[in-house]
């Protein structure tokens, strides 16, 4: 990326403040902590982690560990991740726990909690050092430069809050519940389970609480000011590089940021233009704070269009810094995407030019009508395959407890794959739904597009987004020269959208319209409780 950076308003640069770039930005980055010690971790990783934690403590409950010691071993990998800050005393408090309890028939499980508890103790204990260095860093980077934070209405923290009360009372619930249970090894697992929801979360409020106090101490006194560069990427995350870093090639943390007046995020990008995967310019910024691992900070940033006020945007998540390797992985990894998005592209071109060689032929006189085939039935096969071998288990609690919940959103997902529907009249789209059938007007529509596996159209009218997401292989698509059905559905509906010469001159009746999907939620209701009775 070679674009000049958009410019900040010199007005809106503190005095004095001085640009993060050379060493200082060499200094910071080489504080980070070892490659071993778990810093930057996925939202999605988390949750998996956390599902898996979970998993694991209902199983050492049921193979015989005491259900606290259970849950607390679990909880120590979770904490690990998203709570360093607390590592260093449950580690110690894990040791007791083992030691004190008797944990499980067999002796390996002490030796083992204790290594555990050794291990998390020095990850965490590395990773608080490196935090303290990069703050010093940083600090060393301002020389000394303060200025007032921007205020704003504080809302750091309300969202764990939530979700904690919710996780503390579902884990109670479950362990007041356990005294019911017939099985001894049912009510073990039970408790088990009761304790770590209530231990995630008690998680999820202490991090409310150390995000809000963050925020507050940013806010109370003037806080060190740095220039950077930044440039909105996926979502709400927002890739802070140094200020002589021009081209981005090297991102230094990353960090979720909203604007302080509660706007979405978007930055005043348009929605025609840009979807919440592209990458957004590359603005001139003043971050206020200190950044490292776990910090909060607050940034004053060019807005992406030209003649527009400076944003100010903070942080709704912690400062995440970027190691080395993790940014050789990612242009690695973003190499890897630019080479199967340049296929998709050359087969949405094709698909393109077969429309306009024919355009008459895409609608005729009456209606046009795209359905589900093979690519959405393929999805759907591979999701119901997953779910299964994920639910498959010989215990009845988990069998029909998990079972039950995935056929809850086998019910609401399924249908689509199997029989999603749009019909084109003269008047616009209708969409078959679940319960009724929605309607977009020619001129409403303001983005049709295959990207990916996603076919998606966007309105501008009260309907919103339809899309759905299907199989797709680049390299095969490449050698055969197939074109896939949502890059012909996409092209097809483009080319209507932008001719209305193109579009179908009869208008479709009320039995075109209302095929809806409730019927095939039925039916995949029905097989699904078969599935799980008679299996």
């Amino acid at each position: 990326m070679s674009a000049t950076p958009r410019q900040l308003p010199a007005a809106a640069i503190p005095d004095g403040c001085p640009p993060w770039e050379g060493m200082h930005t060499r200094r910071w980055t080489q504080a980070s902590a070892p490659r071993w010690v778990p810093v930057r971790v996925p939202l999605r990783v988390i949750l998996l982690v956390d599902l898996c934690a979970l998993l694991a403590a209902c199983g050492l409950a049921d193979w015989g560990v005491q259900p606290f010691a259970a849950a607390f071993l679990a909880l120590q990998v979770v904490w690990l991740l998203v709570r360093p800050e607390i590592v260093r005393i449950t580690a110690a408090l894990q040791v007791l726990v083992v030691v004190v309890l008797p944990v499980a028939p067999s002796a390996w499980v002490v030796p083992c909690a204790v290594v555990l508890a050794g291990v998390s103790a020095l990850a965490a204990q590395l990773r608080m050092e490196a935090r303290k260095r990069q703050s010093d860093a940083a600090l060393a980077a301002s020389g000394g430069v303060t200025a007032p934070v921007p205020q704003g209405q504080q809302w750091r923290g309300r969202f764990f809050n939530i979700i904690g009360v919710v996780l503390v009372v579902a884990g109670t619930a479950s362990a007041v519940a356990a005294r019911d249970a017939g099985a001894v090894d049912d009510r073990r697992v039970a408790l088990a389970a009761g304790f770590f929801l209530a231990g995630l979360g008690l998680t999820a409020l202490l991090s409310g609480i150390l995000g809000r106090r963050r925020s507050a101490a940013l806010r109370r006194e003037p806080a060190p000011v740095l220039r950077v560069l930044v440039r909105a990427g996926g979502l709400l995350d927002t890739q802070v590089f140094a200020a002589d870093d021009v081209g981005a090639l090297r991102p230094l943390f990353t960090v979720s940021l909203t604007e302080v007046d509660g706007k979405d995020g978007k930055d005043g990008r348009d929605d025609e233009d840009l979807t919440d995967d592209d990458p957004g310019p590359l603005r001139e910024a003043v971050l206020y704070g200190a950044p490292y691992d776990g910090a909060e900070v607050l940034l004053v940033c060019a807005a992406e269009k030209p003649g527009e006020e400076p944003t100010v945007e903070r942080s709704i998540g912690p400062v995440r810094p970027l190691s080395d390797s993790y940014v050789r992985v990612a242009l690695r990894v973003e190499k890897s995407r630019a080479a199967r998005d340049a296929v998709y592209e050359e087969r949405s071109r094709a698909a393109a030019e077969t429309v306009a060689r024919a355009p008459y032929a895409v609608a005729g006189k009456g209606v046009r009508r795209w359905r589900s085939g093979w690519a959405d039935w393929l999805t759907a096969a591979m999701a119901v395959a997953g779910a299964v071998h994920f639910a498959w288990n010989e215990d009845d609690v988990w069998w029909y407890g998990v079972g039950g919940i995935l056929g809850l959103v086998a019910v609401r997902v399924l249908p689509k794959w199997l029989a999603w529907r749009i019909t084109a009249d003269r008047d616009g789209l209708w969409f078959n739904g679940l319960w009724r059938a929605r309607h977009i007007a020619w001129d409403d529509l303001r983005l049709v597009e295959c990207k990916g596996q996603e076919l998606k159209i966007d309105s501008r009218g009260p309907i919103g987004e339809w899309s759905v997401i299907g199989f797709r292989w680049a390299w095969l698509e490449r050698k055969l020269g197939f074109v896939h059905p949502y890059e012909r559905a996409a092209a097809e509906i483009t080319a209507m959208w932008r001719e209305p010469a193109y579009r179908p001159f009869a208008a479709a009746g009320e039995r075109e319209r209302r095929r809806l999907l409730w019927p095939v939620a039925v039916l995949v209701a029905l097989v699904w409780a078969a599935g799980l009775i008679l299996a």
